[in-house]
């Protein structure tokens, strides 16, 4: 589908990827009343799993930045499909949930995850705004250096 959000994107220089198949046993999206709710998201492109690392040792603060816009992208592929292929029907970015795999000295949390909320704002203008947690864990899925999972309201 092309609409207004898909013409943003790309004016971004940005596509919205293929919809990733869970990793377990769960669902990548659930909708109840207005609200959708994006199971967390990983860094993967083309069947692959990329920015494996931690934040700190492997990674610089610029480098997990990229990688949280990597699965902002992540996160809009599973909206567009709750969505039946019409990102137009977002009416707001709710809450992002950020999980950074970080060294115990790292504190960068907030400015890797702003990767992610930087492209939310881009992407949908003031409906991109959003309420956002940014935490440091020692360890996610697959070694992968950000997570993130999001709510957003939808007509």
């Amino acid at each position: 589908m092309s609409g207004r959000i898909e013409a943003r994107l790309a004016e971004l220089g940005l596509s919205v990827p293929s919809a990733p198949t869970p990793a377990a046993n769960y669902i990548p999206w659930v909708r109840t009343g207005d609200l959708v709710f994006i199971a967390g998201q990983v860094p993967m492109k083309d069947g692959r799993f990329h920015w494996v690392g931690k934040l700190g040792a492997d990674w610089t603060v610029e480098q997990g930045h990229a990688a949280a816009r990597e699965v902002a992208l992540n996160v809009l592929s599973q909206l567009k499909s709750a969505l039946d292929g019409d990102l137009d029907r977002v009416v707001q970015a709710v809450k992002l949930n950020g999980f950074v795999n970080s060294t115990p000295d790292f504190i960068q949390q907030p400015a890797v995850i702003n990767g992610a909320s930087e492209l939310m704002i881009q992407v949908f203008g003031d409906a991109g705004r959003h309420a956002r947690s940014a935490v440091g864990v020692a360890q996610l899925p697959f070694g992968v250096a950000v997570e993130i999972d999001g709510v957003f309201q939808v007509r």
